[in-house]
C-alpha cells in the first residue's frame, strides 16, 4: 500500500471562478491535458475552490461565469492519504475524481477514477488471499493459480497447520467431556451446529470490520452496533434452534442449552473477530490476516467450551 498522492496528476485544466465559459472553452482549444473530464477552480492563493465538468462548460452560456456552475462540495485527500482509501472515497464520492491538497491547502493535482483501479483489484485479491488462510505478497495474490505445488504448500501450510492444531485442542476439549457424552449422545449431536453459527457469525464481523478498517473507519464507530447486532443474531438463531431441537427430540434441557450456547457463541465470535483485526491493525500487519483459519480456530474453542459449559449448569 502507498499514498494517493502518487496517482494524481497536475495535467488538468484550471481556471479561476470569475473565469467565464467561453474563457475557458478557449483556454481548452489547442492545449493537451492528461484529462479534461474536470476543469478545477483555483482562488488566488491556488486553493482548489470548486470542480466544473467538461460537459458543464461546454453546455454554459457563453458569458456565465464559473462560479456560478461549479460544484463547491469537493472530494479531497490529501498527500498522506493512504491509496485504498482514496480508492473507496472516489467510489463514494460520485464525482468522478479526487483533489489532493497540499498541507497549505494548495492544489496538489487530481486523481482520476481509471489511477484507483489497480489499487482496488489489487486489495480485492490481497484480501481474498488472506481469508483463504494462504500468504500471499504484492505478486503472489494474482498469480496463485499459477503456482508450483511446492510454492502453494508453503503459502498454505502454516495456516492449516495452525488449524490442524485447533483442531487437536478441540478433541482434547470434547475428550474432557467424554462421561456426559457416554451418558447423552444427544450433546455431541448439536456441537457442530454451535461451531458453524459461530464461525458463521465471525466471518461476516471479520469481513465488514477489514472493509472498514481499509477505508478509514475507526473500530469504535462500529463496534457497539457489531456487538449488539451479534447479539440479537445469536438470540434469534438461539430462539430458533431451541424450539428446532425441543420438538425435534424432546429433551427441553438439551434443548435449552443448545439455544444459549448459540447466543453464547455468537456473541463470543463478534468479540473475536473484532478483537484480532483491531490487535493486527496495532502491530501494524494487515488485518486481513486476523481473518480466515486464526480466527476460525479461536472461535471454534470458544464455542465448544462456552457449549459444554452451559450444559453442564442446565442438564447437570
Amino acid at each position: 500500500m502507498g499514498a494517493a498522492v502518487h496517482h494524481a496528476t497536475l495535467g488538468v485544466p484550471t481556471a479561476t471562478a470569475e473565469q467565464t465559459a467561453a474563457e475557458a472553452r478557449d483556454a481548452l482549444v489547442g492545449t493537451s491535458f492528461e484529462s479534461a473530464r474536470q476543469l478545477v477552480v483555483l482562488d488566488a492563493a491556488g486553493v482548489a475552490v470548486g470542480l466544473v465538468a467538461l460537459e458543464s462548460v461546454l453546455a454554459a452560456p457563453a458569458d456565465r461565469r464559473l462560479g456560478e456552475v461549479m460544484r463547491r462540495e469537493l472530494p479531497t485527500v490529501t498527500f498522506e492519504t493512504d491509496e485504498e482509501i482514496a480508492a473507496h472515497a472516489i467510489v463514494e464520492s460520485g464525482a468522478g475524481c479526487l483533489v489532493v491538497t497540499a498541507a497549505d491547502g494548495r492544489f496538489g493535482g487530481l486523481i482520476l477514477p481509471e489511477q484507483m483501479l489497480p489499487v482496488l483489484l489489487a486489495e480485492h485479491d490481497r484480501d481474498l488471499a488472506r481469508l483463504g488462510g494462504s500468504l500471499p505478497g504484492p505478486r503472489q495474490a494474482r498469480g496463485a493459480a499459477q503456482e508450483r505445488i511446492v510454492r502453494r504448500l508453503w503459502h498454505r501450510l502454516p495456516w492449516l497447520l495452525l488449524g490442524l492444531v485447533g483442531a487437536m485442542v478441540s478433541a482434547v476439549l470434547m475428550g474432557a467431556f467424554d462421561e456426559r457424552l457416554d451418558a447423552n449422545v444427544l450433546i455431541a449431536l448439536f456441537v457442530p451446529a454451535v461451531v458453524y453459527m459461530a464461525a458463521a457469525v465471525g466471518t461476516q464481523t471479520e469481513t465488514l470490520l477489514i472493509r472498514a478498517l481499509a477505508v478509514g473507519v475507526s473500530v469504535r464507530a462500529i463496534a457497539l452496533r457489531e456487538v449488539v447486532t451479534g447479539v440479537i443474531i445469536g438470540i434469534a438463531v438461539g430462539a430458533v434452534f431451541f424450539a428446532f431441537a425441543a420438538i425435534g427430540w424432546g429433551d427441553t434441557e438439551i434443548a435449552l442449552a443448545v439455544g444459549i450456547s448459540l447466543i453464547a457463541s455468537c456473541t463470543i465470535a463478534t468479540g473475536v473477530a473484532m478483537l484480532l483485526p483491531t490487535l493486527f491493525v496495532r502491530l501494524s500487519i494487515d488485518p486481513a490476516f486476523g481473518s480466515g483459519p486464526l480466527a476460525t480456530v479461536i472461535q471454534d474453542l470458544l464455542s465448544i467450551l462456552a457449549y459444554f459449559t452451559v450444559v453442564i449448569a442446565i442438564a447437570g
